[in-house]
């Protein structure tokens, strides 16, 4: 049994914006994850996204296919994904759905897939909804990481960061029955996200986990527990090139319960055309930079290419 990690609580409705930043920093240095409480996505919401994601997830197999994924957008079977394919050569035991930039954001638009109104009406709406709160909250966060790292609020926007973003929705649905295998088999086998920063929102069952420090073997896992209505969000891996490993993309994994798990990853990337190089405050003559700089629209295709064999 993996014991319990005690993740700090950040308050993003909190007036003291220095001692709430100083926290900030102070989780990414130690451990790359947080409970982010007070966004401003209400759980009525949350509860919508979860109900419309448990209605699509449950439609036949060849209706989903309809909507495979396509540059990124739409929908990945069991299997279709292999976070880790040293520890296991099945791929994950997950199935997503992935919602890129809305119309309002990028002209990008025009990528996303959606399911049809006569097959489930509200689905679109409940999920346009949800995506531009979350990215609201997810800038509102990323003025606190600037302040964390001793920059101007307004830092990943002056330097083209959000202007305009690249967010991805992805739903993601987890079966509690699994079939026989000679492997272990993972959920999410062990990785790190590639971008900017995850905001996560689960239907509260468990499962997920943390490994604190890659370097160390074996490997320490760490059950990162459900907090109501609170988003856990971690860092990833653009961040930590950005502060030269001063903030932590953390190794996290799903392990199978048992149980069905639903859950959705807000995924906060930079515009494609953003370069992503040493932030001066994160490096120094005894400190260089340990990254080159890198396209962020390069660096994420790549991770994907990888990721998806294609």
């Amino acid at each position: 049994m993996a014991k319990a990690l005690q993740l700090p609580i950040i308050d993003l409705a909190s007036s003291d914006r220095i001692s709430t930043a100083n926290s900030i920093r102070q989780a990414c240095m130690e451990c790359g994850f947080f409970y982010l409480i007070n966004h401003g996505v209400d759980e009525k919401l949350l509860k919508n996204v979860i109900d419309e994601s448990k209605k699509f997830f449950s439609l036949p197999l060849e209706e989903k296919m309809k909507l495979a994924r396509k540059e990124n957008r739409g929908y990945s079977p069991l299997y279709a994904e292999n976070l880790n394919p040293s520890a296991s050569s099945e791929g994950d035991s997950k199935e997503s759905f992935y919602v890129g930039p809305l119309e309002n954001i990028s002209s990008h638009s025009n990528l996303n897939q959606w399911p049809s109104e006569e097959v489930l009406p509200s689905w679109r709406s409940t999920m346009e909804s949800y995506y531009e709160r979350v990215l609201a909250a997810g800038k509102r966060l990323i003025t606190l990481i600037a302040l964390a790292l001793n920059l101007d609020e307004d830092f990943f926007d002056k330097v083209g960061a959000l202007n305009p973003p690249m967010p991805f929705l992805r739903l993601l649905h987890y079966p509690g029955e699994l079939g026989s295998s000679n492997e272990e088999i993972y959920g999410a086998s062990a990785h790190s996200d590639y971008g900017m920063i995850t905001l996560l929102a689960t239907d509260g069952v468990g499962g997920l986990q943390v490994c604190r420090d890659k370097s160390k073997q074996p490997l320490v896992w760490e059950d990162v527990h459900h907090i109501s209505g609170a988003f856990v969000v971690n860092i990833g891996d653009m961040t930590e090139r950005w502060t030269n490993c001063l903030f932590r993309s953390t190794l996290h994994r799903v392990m199978p319960t048992g149980q069905e798990r639903y859950s959705m990853a807000f995924f906060l990337d930079p515009n494609p055309d953003c370069v992503v190089e040493c932030l001066q405050s994160c490096c120094s003559v005894s400190t260089p930079p340990i990254f080159p700089p890198v396209r962020s629209g390069d660096y994420l295709q790549e991770r994907f290419r990888l990721t998806y064999g294609s």
